[in-house]
């Protein structure tokens, strides 16, 4: 079973070779995207239940014992996201087949999303900083191309500045794994959490915690490291922009809590998690302020997925099984929910001809499924009930009300208030209001209306799909928080993953 970890890297990097091979086959590149991430969707289902059932798994390659050689580990936090990452990877597989043109097909679209999601899966498994960092530049390499696909001025506006500070975070990464390999003489996550509260020179090992951060920081968009997201992740195609923000970002917030948890744990460096709960709070306020003064319906949405990830970093502040297990769940709400929203703008843009929200209208008259379809993540991100944001954010405020949080508490519920309010501000505008350009009807939707009826099915299936999953998580909330109150007991815990890959031999 311990092989099979290797399966969520090694498929998407198959599927990619085999596409290059066949570089004219675009019908076999969409059909390839759509069984790749189907495969994945289910070897993280089995990843998951061998974690439940046996607990953690590790990958030792080459045969050498940890900390020796290139570790691999699954517990049932990497097993999430790796199901959430196939989960998207699937939906937008399906969503570029009725979205993204020829054009962009055979500039090789499919096979960079497919080593994008190596790459995350790679983030979510990897044992070892050094070949965290790798993974890193995997993303970064396959989402600069996929960012500037079109070749449009704009996008290479957007993709210098995503480019420029994400390079800047590597080259802190760099010096951070130096200074702590200078200080420990390993990088293998596990016996770093052995060695780590035996060292000398806290305050080196302070400064090598504050540049993690820093690193992490940048790649989750938060305060004050975010601005690279809201002027890059509006130019790319939907599809693009979507996968981006369904799970890049997450992967900064997943660095987050497997490094302070795992290696920098409360009591080495209790002075992170005071930043950290400064910084969640700034990251939910800027983010929402930014999206309530948009009018470009992609930018509105952009600067929401900065709002929240602070809920997201707020719980990691917090740092108790209910904290973690709430900031979990709104991981997983998150990426649904966010991925569906940008979908379904997709969708808004080509039945309007525009993404400016005060040229669109009178679209719920016309097409009321879609607006019922937005309604559900919409409404999940801002809170409302029983939608899966609704427990997600309940959890996560409890959390903070048993810490005495009473300053970020009050901040998060303002920021649902304002979540809320611009929710109903792009349904005001794009679905109830009359559309604005009603001398030009017959201009109107001919994007849309032009493509064949299986192309209509790619772009609504996948917002089906993940409004469904957002509606069944709120339900049926209780096996969800379950499994993320394990994740919890087991992150906060580094005892059990060191002992899963090492042996508990230092």
């Amino acid at each position: 079973m311990n092989r099979l970890i290797i399966l969520p890297v090694l498929v998407p990097l198959t599927t990619a070779l085999i596409m290059l091979l066949l570089p004219r086959r675009i019908a076999v590149h969409r059909l390839l995207g759509v069984l790749s991430t189907l495969l994945l969707s289910v070897v993280s289902v089995i990843l998951l239940n061998s974690v439940l059932s046996g607990g953690i798994l590790s990958l030792q390659a080459g045969g050498w014992a940890a900390p020796f050689g290139i570790t691999m580990v699954v517990d049932t936090f990497s097993c999430i996201m790796l199901a959430m990452a196939s989960l998207i990877g699937l939906t937008t597989a399906i969503y570029s087949i009725g979205s993204v043109d020829e054009k962009q097909e055979h500039n090789f679209y499919h096979p960079l999303i497919q080593l994008l999601l190596m790459g995350i899966n790679g983030a979510f498994l990897t044992g070892d900083i050094f070949n965290l960092y790798v993974w890193f530049e995997v993303m970064l390499i396959s989402s600069f191309v996929l960012l500037v696909l079109e070749g449009k001025p704009e996008q290479f506006e957007g993709a210098i500045k995503y480019v420029t500070l994400n390079l800047l975070s590597s080259a802190i990464f760099l010096a951070a794994v130096g200074i702590l390999y200078g200080m420990a003489g390993t990088l293998n996550m596990a016996d770093l959490a052995m060695r780590l509260p035996m060292l000398e020179h806290r305050e080196l090992l302070s400064v090598a915690a504050v540049l993690f951060l820093i690193t992490f920081g940048i790649k989750a968009a938060v305060f004050p490291l975010f601005f690279w997201l809201p002027a890059s992740y509006h130019t790319p195609h939907v599809a693009v922009s979507a996968i981006f923000a369904g799970l890049l970002t997450k992967v900064g917030v997943y660095a987050i809590i497997r490094f302070f948890t795992t290696i920098f744990t409360l009591e080495s460096t209790p002075f992170i998690h005071h930043i950290l709960l400064w910084v969640s709070a700034f990251t939910m306020v800027t983010g929402v302020l930014g999206a309530v003064a948009q009018y470009d319906l992609r930018k509105l949405l952009s600067f929401h997925i900065i709002s929240q990830i602070g809920y997201m970093i707020f719980a990691i502040a917090i740092q108790s099984p209910l904290a973690i297990a709430g900031g979990l769940l709104f991981i997983v709400h998150n990426i649904a929910a966010k991925t569906n929203l940008f979908y379904l703008s997709g969708i808004i843009r080509l039945l309007s001809g525009s993404w400016n929200l005060r040229q669109i209208g009178g679209l719920y008259a016309t097409y009321p499924l879609l607006g019922l379809l937005f309604l559900v993540p919409a409404l999940a991100l801002a809170g409302i009930p029983p939608l899966s944001g609704f427990w997600a954010k309940l959890t996560v405020i409890q959390a903070g009300l048993e810490a005495q949080q009473w300053l970020a508490v009050s901040v998060a519920l303002m920021v649902s208030i304002l979540t809320l309010y611009s929710m109903i501000k792009i349904w005001n505008e794009a679905f109830l209001k009359d559309n604005p350009l009603s001398g030009d009807e017959g201009q109107r939707g001919r994007e849309y209306h032009g493509l064949s009826a299986g192309k209509k099915i790619a772009l609504i299936a996948p917002a089906i799909i993940l409004a469904m999953f957002t509606i069944v998580s709120g339900l049926w909330f209780e096996p969800f928080f379950i499994l993320a109150k394990g994740a919890s007991l087991e992150l906060l815990d580094a005892g059990i993953y060191s002992k899963a890959v090492t042996g508990g031999i230092p």
